[in-house]
């Protein structure tokens, strides 16, 4: 899997859910449970990642949806 989003704002997380949701594309969200390490703050971000076979067309999806300003860098 590859990360295709880490932020810390969980209304990004659900929306970009949502959009990979509707569009097929498989995904898991990590490190969810670590803001009970540290103290529910939301200081650590959570990351959503998608299937290797899917990056690009789920990073097109964000693009499209206006949020491609949220996706990590590709890796070079």
């Amino acid at each position: 899997m590859e990360e295709l989003i880490r932020t810390n704002d969980i209304v990004m997380i659900s929306f970009v859910e949502a959009l990979l949701k509707d569009a097929g594309i498989e995904h898991l969200v990590v490190d969810q449970n670590m803001s009970v390490m540290e103290g529910s703050l939301g200081v650590l971000p959570r990351r959503v990642l998608v299937l290797t076979e899917q990056l690009e067309e789920a990073r097109t999806l964000l693009v499209d949806a206006g949020v491609g300003g949220e996706l990590r860098p590709e890796a070079l």
